[in-house]
């Protein structure tokens, strides 16, 4: 069995951008520039964040970090989106969430200029995928879909099962397959027989967050498996994959975690970069 070592990939990934950030620097004289928007003192949000920040200056990107408290007002938030969206030295814009309870997320990610979406959430973005067009793609899909392309470079005609519905990850994975000519599947907690609909399948993308759902039977040989979920149990943080098991049937699998994760940050810069490039057009 392989395994997907999404660290290594990661980092070749950030090498590609690092010199393509280099070129752009010296063709424009100037840098893609990400800004992230950081709302309350959440751990987990602080560490992402932090994170973004580290990657997107490792590679040469232009990096900031706005912070607000949580008891931060709605209309300040919208008005600072509205500023960046008109600031060019600003190529990609990124709410960090969770949100707090008062503030709407779907106006916040509505507020932010589509071209400067590097999440990948506005409606626009997310219709411009599902239509095929250009358009930003969110992170974690993207992350997983480079990921399955480096075990696979052909997915024409592969079965594809999706476990997850989600707009964050469920939907569009499901869409960046379709365009590779996938058959596939979203499977959900209302789908009658999981196991079988994924025994089916050459590719699974496990996005549910239940720890351990898809258990070594699940999967037929020779399957790729990605595994998103981040579930925290009283042996650490495991998958939604159950990777002793599956590991003995499946071609090649993604750890958790070290898989999916680091291509998550990569693709962020990667979205900000090509959001800069088709704003120099």
């Amino acid at each position: 069995m392989i395994l997907i070592d999404g660290k290594k990939a990661a980092a070749e990934l950030r090498a590609e951008l690092k010199e393509e950030v280099a070129e752009l620097k010296s063709k424009h004289n100037k840098v893609p520039g990400l800004t992230v928007i950081l709302i309350g003192d959440l751990t987990p949000s602080q560490i992402y964040v932090r994170n973004k920040e580290k990657s997107a200056n490792e590679v040469g990107l232009k990096s900031e970090v706005i912070k607000y408290p949580d008891s931060v007002e709605e209309k300040t938030v919208l008005e600072k989106i509205q500023e960046l969206n008109s600031d060019e030295t600003v190529s990609g814009i990124l709410v960090q969430l969770p949100l707090p309870k008062h503030i709407d997320k779907q106006k916040v990610i509505e507020a932010i200029d589509p071209s400067k979406d590097v999440d990948g959430f506005h409606p626009m973005n997310v219709g411009n995928l599902s239509s095929g067009y250009e358009s930003s793609i969110p992170c974690t899909p993207l992350g997983c879909y480079l990921l399955i392309k480096k075990i696979e470079p052909n997915l024409s005609g592969k079965k594809a099962v999706v476990v997850g519905r989600s707009n964050l990850n469920g939907k569009p994975m499901t869409q960046l397959l379709l365009k590779e000519n996938c058959t596939v599947t979203i499977t959900h907690s209302k789908t009658k027989d999981l196991k079988a609909e994924c025994l089916e399948a050459d590719i699974i993308v496990a996005a549910v967050g239940i720890p351990e759902l898809v258990r070594g039977d699940w999967v037929k040989k020779d399957a790729i498996v990605i595994d998103v979920g981040i579930n925290k149990t009283d042996n650490g943080i495991v998958g939604d994959v159950h990777f002793d098991e599956v590991s003995k049937n499946a071609r090649a699998l993604t750890p958790v975690p070290g898989g999916v994760g680091p291509m998550t940050i990569a693709c962020l810069l990667k979205n900000t970069i090509d959001c800069f490039k088709r704003s120099q057009i």
